[in-house]
């Protein structure tokens, strides 16, 4: 591929990442398997039991879903599972919210996670340039893809200052990563939270998230997304990993020490690390559109930015991906 061409062949990857087939027929020379570092989901899964077949063939019981919303509420620091709420992906909280929600007007800084701007413009609202002309203020804590971290009091005054008018929506997607409550443990009446269970528990293809909402939030949002919102083996895998408090130690630990491990691997090949979180890892150079190309060749899938050409996102290698994504790195310098 030429330089142009795999510049128009970027443009196909801006958006989202785990775009893996996609990469497949624009690089079909690629070494097999890809290495898949495009999302930022951890590479080493929670060993989560399967449900028993006699619970897949029939519906969830109510009283299950509620254990789930439950146990999920106590890793979260909710204490009160009527503002928990199961969605089949925390992305399916962010579509819903706005057409919930009403609001006119959203302020969505960016760099961040395109689709909430976008779910926002879809339901009609219109994007603003400050939080004073907003009726809805989206924020990501941690953010994507900078990594950049809020202070839980400075979101507790911005759901303050919009008092009446308006709502706090605080996509915390990447929050399971620091052993810290949700800031809607804080019980604020103006603020909704959104959580993701793939991303860090490496289950993506579950689709299990939730949204934490006051409690007629909660039960317009149990409305709208219907009496079964998550499947069986959803429940069996939340039921199982979110009391395992042992296990999100061992992870946190082992994802923090290959994220240092990745950095190191970036800065020897000449990429500046400038954020992220210990899911992904946010680099800069001059020529990233040419290196996401060169790594695309090598069989290696990354997160390039449309807005931000100098950029490129890495989700963490599994451990027996590292020698040849070095190797890759090397080649694409």
């Amino acid at each position: 591929m030429t330089v142009s061409t795999t510049l128009g062949a970027m443009n196909g990857f801006t958006f989202h990442g785990g775009r893996l087939a996609g990469a497949e027929l624009a690089w079909p020379q690629a070494p097999r398997p890809w290495i898949d570092l495009s999302t930022g989901v951890n590479p080493d899964p929670y060993p989560a039991p399967p449900a028993r077949c006699a619970a897949r063939a029939r519906l969830p019981f109510p009283e299950e879903i509620a254990a789930l919303e439950a146990a999920a509420g106590a890793a979260f620091g909710v204490d009160d599972p009527q503002r928990v709420v199961a969605l089949p992906g925390a992305e399916a909280g962010l579509r819903l919210l706005p057409h919930l929600l009403g609001a006119k007007t959203a302020f969505a800084p960016g760099p961040t996670y395109a689709s909430h701007g976008e779910a926002w413009t879809e339901a009609g609202a219109r994007l603003v340039e400050r939080e004073e002309e907003a009726e809805a203020v989206v924020l990501v804590d941690p953010n994507n893809p900078d990594g950049r971290m809020w202070e839980r009091a400075d979101l507790l005054d911005i759901a303050d200052r919009l008092g009446g008018r308006g709502w706090l929506i605080v996509d915390e997607s990447f929050a399971d990563m620091w052993d810290r409550p949700s800031v809607a443990a804080a019980g604020h009446e103006r603020i909704l939270a959104l959580r993701s269970f793939g991303k860090f528990y490496g289950l993506a293809g579950l689709r299990l998230g939730f949204a934490l909402a006051p409690p007629q939030m909660a039960q317009r949002l149990r409305r709208a997304i219907g009496e079964w919102p998550v499947g069986a083996d959803a429940i069996a895998a939340g039921l199982a990993a979110y009391p395992d408090v042992e296990w999100r130690r061992r992870a946190r630990a082992r994802l923090c020490a290959r994220a240092d491990a990745l950095d190191l691997l970036l800065t020897r090949s000449g990429l500046r690390v400038i954020g992220g979180t210990p899911l992904f890892r946010l680099a800069e150079a001059e020529d990233a559109g040419e290196r996401f190309g060169r790594l695309a060749a090598a069989g290696v899938l990354t997160r390039p930015f449309e807005l931000r050409p100098r950029w490129l996102r890495f989700g963490l290698p599994r451990e027996r991906e590292l020698e040849r994504l070095r190797a890759a790195l090397e080649g694409s310098a």
